[in-house]
């Protein structure tokens, strides 16, 4: 048998690839304390569970729309107007199986061989994939850990060039919890206007937030940034809803017919009863969120003060998602047992053998110096497991 050579460039997703050796060393019975998956550790809100029940006993269960049904779309533009104050129509609002697939969808309906699409570092460990599966070239931009991990308007201004297609811009990050702001997103649509560049706005983690920070989108600048931008959102977090794959956009409407198109060769139309869960979990009540946010605020403090109470470790205060990214390149270069760790996927499978705690390594994300936890556990497993990496970095010894 053969691979095509697009697939052996391909690495499989690190962070589903780490859950999955956790879940393995659970079932042989080894007591695995997993830092490393990105999804909420809460039940998905019982009235959108009810309202997938409903739909079941009420026979939709049948295909729908390739991009979505109707009263999902309108709920999706309902969602704009009320919390971005943006306005959509139907034609410009699509529904995939997941943020992932959103993504996935609009490069290949956008994207030829050798387009680029600048991406910041730290960055989502799908991005640079997605973009080579469509033919395209990730640009990365690295940015500094003193600027709160994010990209500045004179480095996006250098990356730009005349094959330039998209900047992928995610607020609240996956990794490091930052959220830009109006006046920062504001400096970046001005480049971005004057280049005639477009933006892939990643607002999965929109809903947490935290410290009052308010949320604002790229789309939000002005009519012509909203022209440029395909906001990109989902259920999956602020709904504890990752398994039931609803994911949307809103853009132009020539690219979404582009991206329905490859939606309906590929996968058709997202799960039936999910969209009609999604336009309950969307129109509902919001108070489960509320309620999931304070939980995740408690944990990001407590998190946060005890990485940075370990000899050498820095850890910044996110201001939304899930996640924690500290600096851990202290301890690149010590060993253990004749073993030298020699960057953060050295030490992230030391902490797995010795500590068994799972992490994802900063390298993924295109930062080698840094290693990503989330939070998204209960407090007495995260204590559990910052008290086990104490206990191994310990065991360390110098060079």
């Amino acid at each position: 048998m053969f691979l095509s050579e697009r697939i052996k460039t391909i690495k499989p997703s690190p962070t589903l690839e780490i859950n999955a050796t956790s879940a393995s060393m659970r079932q042989s019975g080894v007591d695995v304390i997993n830092f490393g998956v990105g999804e909420p550790d809460f039940d998905t809100p019982e009235h959108i569970r009810s309202e997938a029940v409903r739909a079941i006993e009420a026979g939709y269960t049948r295909y729908t729309a390739v991009g979505g049904i109707p009263e999902l779309k309108d709920a999706i533009i309902e969602k704009f107007r009320r919390d971005n104050n943006l306005s959509y129509k139907p034609e410009q609002v699509m529904v995939s199986c997941g943020g992932k697939h959103v993504l996935y969808n609009l490069a290949q309906a956008t994207l030829n061989p050798g387009d680029e699409v600048i991406i910041p570092t730290p960055y989502w460990v799908s991005y640079p994939p997605i973009v080579h599966l469509a033919g395209g070239r990730p640009v990365i931009i690295k940015t500094k850990e003193a600027d709160d991990f994010k990209l500045s308007p004179d480095a996006l201004e250098e990356a730009i060039t005349s094959r330039t297609r998209f900047l992928i811009l995610n607020s609240p990050s996956n990794p490091t919890g930052s959220v830009y702001s109006r006046s920062e997103l504001e400096a970046l649509a001005e480049v971005i206007l004057r280049h005639d560049v477009c933006v892939v706005s990643d607002e999965i983690y929109e809903k947490i937030i935290f410290d009052g920070t308010p949320f604002f989108s790229i789309a939000q600048v002005s009519e012509e940034a909203k022209a440029k931008t395909f906001v990109v959102n989902g259920l999956s977090k602020a709904y504890a809803m990752t398994g039931w794959r609803i994911g949307y956009v809103a853009g132009d409407r020539e690219v979404i017919a582009g991206m329905t198109k490859v939606q309906s060769q590929s996968t058709s139309n997202p799960n039936s009863i999910a969209q009609q869960a999604a336009i309950e979990a969307l129109n509902g009540p919001q108070d489960s969120v509320l309620t999931m946010v304070r939980a995740f605020d408690r944990r990001r403090k407590y998190i946060v003060g005890r990485l940075n109470a370990i000899p050498g470790i820095h850890c910044p205060m996110p201001a939304g998602a899930f996640y924690v990214f500290p600096n851990f390149s202290h301890y690149f270069k010590e060993t253990h047992a004749g073993t030298k760790i020699k960057g953060s996927a050295d030490l992230c499978e030391y902490l797995l053998r010795e500590a068994h705690v799972a992490l994802v390594p900063g390298i993924a994300f295109g930062d080698d110096n840094f290693i990503r936890f989330s939070y998204a556990m209960g407090l007495d497993a995260i204590k559990e497991g910052i008290d086990r990496i104490e206990e191994a970095l310990e065991k360390l010894v110098g060079p």
